[in-house]
């Protein structure tokens, strides 16, 4: 695979591309609905999160909604499968927000990963964060960096010897040592988030 021998020049990543199997990204349809996932998911772990969009999907028979269907749905049936009442309301104003800019996939899909950002950001309760992970898993871009993301920033700073004392620099350091790593910023991200949740804790 491509990315691997390009990422592979810095020494330190290659070695975790080397005990790691390649990763393949895929796009998938129905962009609002997996943003509205993506704010299900916050701060929860992978299986609650599992269920909970389960749950959200039985309100629809099984079926993936509209964003038309989403914004009818009452705060309260949203709060009855287990969202709190600000991820119930973003749930809604994701919705709302694709139905007044006509926020389909085929636009979202011809945009920047920094346009995409800076369009879907302007929802409430949609940050930085929820977009880039949008970018990586729904749009299957190549080229993100989640220089913000706990897992990613632990990574790091174990491999690559951060000091976390002054946060802002160390942002700045992750900022250019992932810089090299373009145009497969994503496919490192997943090798350090893999190197995250599976290397033994010291």
């Amino acid at each position: 695979m491509s990315y691997t021998l390009h990422l592979s020049k810095d020494r330190k990543l290659s070695r975790l591309i080397a005990q790691q199997e390649s990763f393949t990204l895929k796009s998938h349809k129905n962009i609002c609905l997996r943003l509205c996932a993506s704010i299900m998911s916050q701060q929860l772990s992978t299986k609650v999160a599992k269920v909970i969009y389960h749950r959200f999907l039985e309100l629809y028979g099984g079926n993936e909604p509209t964003p038309q269907q989403i914004v009818i749905t009452p705060l309260e049936t949203l709060r009855g499968i287990g969202l709190s009442n600000a991820k119930a309301q973003y749930v809604l104003n994701v919705a709302q927000f694709a139905i007044d800019h006509n926020l389909d996939d085929k636009r979202l899909k011809k945009m920047s990963n920094e346009d995409i950002i800076e369009l879907l950001t302007q929802i409430k309760g949609v940050g930085r964060w929820t977009v880039e992970m949008l970018l990586m898993f729904t749009l299957g871009r190549e080229d993100v960096f989640a220089v913000d993301d706990y897992g990613i920033q632990v990574a790091m700073k174990k491999i690559y010897k951060l000091d976390d004392s002054n946060k802002k620099e160390m942002r700045e350091k992750m900022l250019k040592l992932s810089a090299k790593w373009s145009p497969y910023r994503t496919y490192a991200c997943l090798h350090l988030w893999h190197y995250k949740d599976n290397v033994p804790a010291t």
